[in-house]
């Protein structure tokens, strides 16, 4: 536990460090008029908080840096006190996109990372979390139908089959009724789902006509892999946030490796709240030298992919949290407002 002067101290050399990329000296930080403390209180201050790994001394001459750790304190009491966390520079105004889920991802992307000049990811509902929500058979021609899965995400699959002969009506109907009545609810992953379309119990026409569309399913199932809608690649190197190119290399890297970045922000769904890893606490090598702030959306009582935001450990980490927990309270709106109208 640090006194409320080292809380005061080690926030005053996050801060500057933010700023200026640059050690922060012990007379800035004496110069601070809401320290009731000379230039020697601070610099054993700053040594104490040295021992305790949360500051660094690159130079005999040069000031403190953040440790990883001391970036985690002053993260964590962020999270800890709302009060700390300042509003977003700018209202988002995804409530205003009326548009496919994917749209609406998409514009969320966009709209982080031109607020915070830093990488933002979105990821799509995962496929693990969706299930079927409403079948469509339709007959267009007499011998063309047309079936349509609408998932709990808001995914759409289709599928059109060709019969050589005209199709009974009441096969379409009893087929609508039927996958409705006991598909509906199912994972789209569930070996029940499966085995409900090679119910022994249906006749041969019936078997016969589901068989048709059983690759639809299939195709919503492996197509439906995890989307990460990426902005800001070029806005962040261009900023010059990176003080090394190892860094730059590191991200690239990232980027490449997406089955890798999914499994990262599919840890965030586990958290509460807001997840943040600072460098070397990523499990990812490829993220030692970067940050990420990120948080669920979704349903009421259900999560369905992360808004995130990944940079430089010399991170604004109060505007990350305030702007991706606001990102994500505006998806889930727009989420359960358009399930709502479905």
């Amino acid at each position: 536990m640090l006194t409320s002067r080292q809380e005061r101290i080690l926030c005053k050399v996050v801060d500057d460090y933010l700023r200026t990329a640059q050690p922060v000296a012990s007379r800035s930080i004496a110069a601070d008029p809401e320290l009731d403390c000379g230039p020697s209180t601070v610099r054993n201050e700053l040594a104490l908080l040295e021992e305790q790994g949360l500051l660094a001394h690159p130079h005999v001459s040069a000031g403190r840096v953040p440790t990883d750790a001391g970036q985690r304190y002053v993260v964590d009491r962020m999270l800890s006190s709302r009060h700390l966390l300042p509003a977003p520079p700018q209202p988002l105004e995804l409530s205003l996109i009326r548009r496919e889920l994917d749209e609406a991802m998409r514009a969320t992307s966009e709209t982080l990372s031109q607020m915070t000049n830093l990488l933002a990811v979105v990821s799509a509902p995962s496929i693990n979390t969706a299930t079927v929500r409403h079948i469509e058979v339709l007959a267009l021609q007499p011998q063309l139908v047309l079936v349509v899965i609408i998932t709990s995400t808001g995914s759409v699959s289709k599928m059109l089959a060709t019969f050589e002969r005209a199709v009974d009506p009441g096969l379409v109907s009893w087929a609508g009724e039927y996958l409705n009545e006991r598909l509906v609810g199912l994972d789209l992953g569930a070996r029940m789902l499966q085995q409900r379309l090679v119910d022994p119990s249906l006749s041969a026409p019936e078997l016969r006509f589901l068989a048709r569309f059983a690759p639809a399913f299939g195709d919503l199932s492996s197509e439906g892999e995890d989307a990460l809608y990426v902005e800001g690649t070029a806005r962040l190197f261009e900023a010059g946030r990176f003080a090394e190119t190892t860094e730059v290399n590191e991200l690239i890297d990232l980027l490449e490796r997406r089955v890798a970045l999914l499994r990262v922000l599919r840890a965030a769904l586990g958290e509460p709240g807001v997840y943040v890893r600072i460098g070397r606490e990523n499990e990812l090598p490829a993220m030692h030298s970067l940050a990420l702030v990120a948080t669920g959306y979704g349903m009421a009582r259900r999560k369905l992919g992360t808004v995130s935001l990944i940079g430089p450990v010399r991170m604004d980490y109060a505007g990350a949290i305030a702007t991706v927990r606001e990102a994500a309270h505006q998806l889930s709106r727009f989420v359960e407002d358009t399930y709502a109208e479905n």
